[in-house]
C-alpha cells in the first residue's frame, strides 16, 4: 500500500461515515422509523423524541450521548451496559494517557533520525512507506541511545495500564455491589442451582430426595423445589401450539384488514389442511385455527402432567425465604464428593439453558476439554487461510497470481480503493463467520446460563482474533513476501518478522479506521436493520406480534463486540511504542465508540438478561493479556534490534502477572457469588415466592389455567405438608 492509498482510505472511510451520519439524522426524525431507531425508549413508554420532534436539533443525540449518566445507562439497559461503557472509558484513558507522552516523546525522536534514509529497503514496506516509517521505530538506528526514550514508553503505558484498570475493578465491583444490595425482589437472589443429583433411593420421588435433603440442612428458610424435567416431548407441544396461535391472530389481522377494504364479501379466509396449504381440504382458517388451539392445549395439559410426574432428571433449582440462605447455600460445600450435590447461584430465569443442567459432572468437565482442543485446532487451522488471505490480497500478489486481472485493477480509480480496503475487507469478512459457531462450542461445554456462554464465547474469539489477526496477518504478510530469503538463510526468520512488525502498522492503521468509520457508522444509521424491517412490513407481516418482531432489535451483542474491542485495544497496544501514530485512531475508535454505543443502549438496544458486571473480570483478563502481548512484543524487538539495555524490560510481564494476580485475589471471589454483606441488606417489601417460583417455570409447563394444579400433584410428600407451601 503506498502512502497517497493509505491517505485515501482514511479520506474515503471518514466521507463514508459523514454520509452515514447524515442517513441517520434524516431517517431518524421520520416518525415511521421511530421504532428502529428508538426501541428501547418505546418499549419503556417513553417518547422516541426528547423535546418533540419539531425542536429537534439534528446532531441533539450527541449532546444526549454526552450528557447521559451512569444511573442513566443503568435505568434505560441495565448494569452490564453500564459496566460496558466503564471499559470503553477505562480503555480510552489509558490510550489519552499513554499518547500524550508517546506523541509528544516518541515522534519527534524518532522522525529526527535516518535509518530509514540510509536503509530504505531494509523495511517491510520496501521504501513505498517511507513516510510513515520516519515516525516508527524502523527509522531508529540499531543500538541508538535513542532507543533509551521508547524502553522508559514501555513501562509508561504499563503503569497507567494498571492504575485504571484497578481503579475500574473498583467502580465496577461497587456497581455490582449497589446493585445486588437493591431493595428491589430479584428472584434469582432467593434460588440456587443444584446439580448432580444422586440415585433416588427406591420408594422415593426425585423431588421428595431434594425436597427432604435440603429441608434437614435448611429447616427454617427451606421453601420449595423445582425439579428440572425432561421437557423435549412438551415443547415440541408447545412450540406447535405457539405456532398456532400466531398463525391464527395473522389470519384475524388479514380478516380484519379486508373487512376495512370492503374486500372480504362476508366471508372469512380459508386454508388448505395439506402440505404446506397447497393439498387436502379447504376450511374456514379462523375456525380451523381455533379448533387446532383448542386440541393442542389439551394434548398439552395432559402431557405437562405426565412430564412433572414422570420425567424428573438429575438436577433441580431450590428457592430459600431469604437472600442470605441462598447466598450461602452457593458457596457451602453440600456433599464430601465433588460430583454430588453441586449447588451453585441461579441464573436470571431467561438465562437458564434447560437442556445443560443435567449433565453430569465429569461428562461436563470431559466436553470442557474437548471445547478446548477443538478450539484450538480451529484456530490453528483458520490460521492458514486467513494468513493466505492477508498475503495474496495485496493488489501486487493479487497481479502475480490471477494475470487476468490486470487490466481490472490497473486502472486509477479500481487501484485506490482496492489498495486501500482490500485485505482489511477480507479479513473482516472472514472473521465474521466465527461467532455463530463459537457460541455453539460454548453451549455445548454444559454451561447452564446464557450470559455464561456469551462470557465463554466472547473468551474464546478474543483468542481467535489475537492469534490469527494480530500474529497470523502479520507472520503471514511477511512470509509471503520474504520466502526465497527465509529459504536461502533460515536464521533470518526471526530478526524478518521483528522487522516487519512497523512496516505492518500501516495495515492495521486502516483496519482500525475502517472499524470506527464505516462500522460505527453503520452502527448508528441503522441502514441494515431498517431496511429488513421496511420489507419485512410490507411483505410479510400481519399482526402486531409480527411487526413487533420485525423491529425488535436485540441485546448489545458481548459475544461480538467486546472481542473486536479487545483486538483493537491489542494491536493499538502492541504498536503504541513501536508506532506511535496509531495511538490516534486507536482513540478515535474508542471515543467514537462511546458515543455511538451511548446513544445506541439509551435509546435501540433491549438487553436480553442481567449478569451485574460478571463480564467485567473477563474483560480485566484480556485487557491484561494485551498488556502482556505488547511487553513480550517489545521485549523480542528490542532483542532482535539489539539494544544493550533491553534486559530491564524482563521485569515488566511479570508486574503485569503479579498485578493480575493481585486483582484477582481482592476482587475476583465478589464477581462469583454474592457476598454476604450485600445479601444481608432489608429488601422494600415482603417477597412473593410463589411469583418467585413461578418465574423459574420453563414456559412449555406454565398451566394454561392459573391454578397450580399441575405442581401440586408432583409435589412430594415434605412440600405438601411444609409450613411454607
Amino acid at each position: 500500500m503506498e502512502f497517497s492509498s493509505f491517505l485515501t482510505s482514511l479520506g474515503t472511510s471518514f466521507i463514508i461515515f459523514i454520509i452515514l451520519m447524515l442517513l441517520f439524522t434524516w431517517l431518524s426524525a421520520k416518525r415511521g422509523n421511530a421504532v428502529v431507531y428508538y426501541p428501547n425508549r418505546i418499549l419503556k413508554g417513553l417518547e422516541p423524541w426528547e423535546g418533540g420532534l419539531k425542536t429537534r436539533n439534528p446532531l441533539a443525540w450527541i449532546r444526549e450521548a454526552l450528557s447521559s449518566t451512569e444511573q442513566d445507562i443503568i435505568n434505560m439497559s441495565g448494569i452490564d451496559t453500564a459496566v460496558y461503557f466503564v471499559f470503553l472509558g477505562t480503555v480510552l484513558g489509558i490510550l489519552v494517557l499513554s499518547g500524550v507522552v508517546l506523541l509528544l516523546v516518541l515522534l519527534p525522536t524518532a522522525s529526527t533520525d535516518d535509518e530509514v534514509k540510509k536503509n530504505a529497503k531494509s523495511t517491510t514496506s520496501k521504501g513505498t512507506f517511507n513516510d510513515l516509517d520516519k515516525l516508527s521505530m524502523a527509522n531508529i538506528e540499531e543500538r541508538s541511545p535513542r532507543l533509551w526514550a521508547f524502553l522508559i514508553a514501555v513501562y509508561w503505558v504499563s503503569l497507567v495500564t494498571y492504575v485504571l484498570s484497578w481503579k475500574a475493578y473498583k467502580r465496577v465491583s461497587a456497581l455490582r455491589a449497589n446493585a445486588l444490595m437493591s431493595p428491589e425482589v430479584k428472584p434469582e437472589q432467593f434460588a440456587v442451582l443444584v446439580r448432580d443429583l444422586p440415585d433416588v433411593t427406591p420408594g422415593q420421588t426425585r423431588k421428595e430426595q431434594v425436597d427432604s435433603y435440603f429441608k434437614s440442612i435448611y429447616p427454617d428458610t427451606f421453601y420449595r423445589s423445582l425439579v428440572v424435567t425432561n421437557n423435549k416431548k412438551v415443547d415440541k407441544i408447545w412450540a406447535e401450539l405457539e405456532g398456532y396461535r400466531k398463525k391464527l391472530a395473522r389470519t384475524e389481522a388479514i380478516y380484519e384488514e379486508s373487512i376495512r377494504k370492503g374486500n372480504s364479501e362476508g366471508k372469512g379466509p380459508t386454508n388448505k389442511t395439506g402440505f404446506l396449504g397447497l393439498c387436502g381440504k379447504q376450511v374456514d382458517s379462523i375456525e380451523y385455527y381455533n379448533e387446532k388451539i383448542k386440541k393442542m392445549t389439551q394434548k398439552l395439559e395432559a402431557e405437562q402432567k405426565v412430564t412433572l410426574r414422570e420425567k424428573q432428571l438429575g438436577a433441580a433449582l431450590v428457592f430459600f425465604t431469604d437472600r442470605v440462605t441462598a447466598a450461602l447455600a452457593a458457596q457451602s460445600l453440600h456433599a464430601q464428593m465433588v460430583d454430588k450435590w453441586t449447588v451453585t447461584d441461579a441464573p436470571e430465569p431467561r438465562q437458564l439453558i434447560w437442556t445443560n443442567l443435567t449433565i453430569k459432572f465429569f461428562v461436563r468437565i470431559v466436553r470442557q476439554y474437548m471445547v478446548y482442543v477443538l478450539v484450538f485446532l480451529t484456530i490453528v487451522f483458520y490460521m492458514i487461510p486467513i494468513g493466505f488471505i492477508s498475503a495474496i490480497t495485496t493488489l501486487e500478489n493479487l497481479r502475480k497470481l490471477l494475470p487476468f486481472l490486470k487490466p481490472i485493477v490497473d486502472q486509477v480509480q479500481i487501484k485506490t480503493v482496492l489498495e486501500a480496503y482490500l485485505p482489511q475487507l477480507a479479513l473482516i469478512i472472514f472473521l465474521a463467520l466465527l461467532p455463530m459457531f463459537l457460541l455453539f462450542l460454548s453451549k455445548i461445554e454444559g454451561i447452564p446460563s446464557g450470559s455464561h456462554v456469551i462470557r465463554a464465547a466472547s473468551g474464546k474469539y478474543f483468542y481467535f482474533s489475537v492469534l490469527n489477526v494480530f500474529i497470523g496477518v502479520t507472520i503471514g504478510g511477511t512470509l509471503f513476501d520474504t520466502l526465497k530469503s527465509v529459504e536461502e538463510e533460515p536464521n533470518s526468520l526471526v530478526p524478518l518478522l521483528a522487522k516487519s512488525l512497523p512496516g505492518n502498522a500501516t495495515f492495521f492503521i486502516t483496519f482500525v479506521a475502517l472499524k470506527f468509520f464505516v462500522g460505527y457508522g453503520l452502527e448508528l444509521s441503522r441502514i441494515v436493520p431498517l431496511i429488513i424491517y421496511h420489507l419485512r412490513r410490507k411483505y410479510l407481516c400481519k399482526s402486531e406480534a409480527e411487526i413487533r418482531e420485525a423491529w425488535f432489535p436485540g441485546d448489545i451483542s458481548y459475544a461480538t463486540r467486546v472481542p473486536s474491542d479487545m483486538l483493537i485495544i491489542t494491536i493499538v497496544l502492541c504498536y503504541s511504542v513501536i508506532a506511535p501514530v496509531i495511538i490516534p485512531f486507536g482513540v478515535l475508535y474508542f471515543a467514537l465508540g462511546w458515543l455511538v454505543l451511548r446513544n445506541q443502549a439509551l435509546k435501540v438496544y433491549v438487553p436480553s438478561y442481567e449478569s451485574y458486571g460478571r463480564m467485567w473480570p473477563h474483560m480485566h483478563t484480556r485487557i491484561m493479556g494485551a498488556l502482556l502481548l505488547y511487553q513480550v512484543t517489545m521485549l523480542g524487538y528490542f532483542g532482535v534490534i539489539q539494544f544493550y539495555y533491553t534486559p530491564i524490560l524482563i521485569p515488566a510481564p511479570i508486574l503485569s502477572l503479579l498485578f493480575y494476580y493481585v486483582c484477582r485475589r481482592k476482587f475476583y471471589n465478589a464477581f462469583c457469588h454474592t457476598a454476604l454483606e450485600v445479601a444481608s441488606q432489608e429488601l422494600k417489601e415482603t417477597p412473593n415466592m410463589e411469583l418467585i417460583f413461578r418465574s423459574y417455570i420453563p414456559p412449555s409447563l406454565i398451566p394454561e389455567k392459573q391454578e397450580d394444579e399441575q405442581f401440586e400433584g408432583a409435589l412430594s410428600r415434605v412440600s405438601r405438608t411444609g409450613t411454607f407451601v
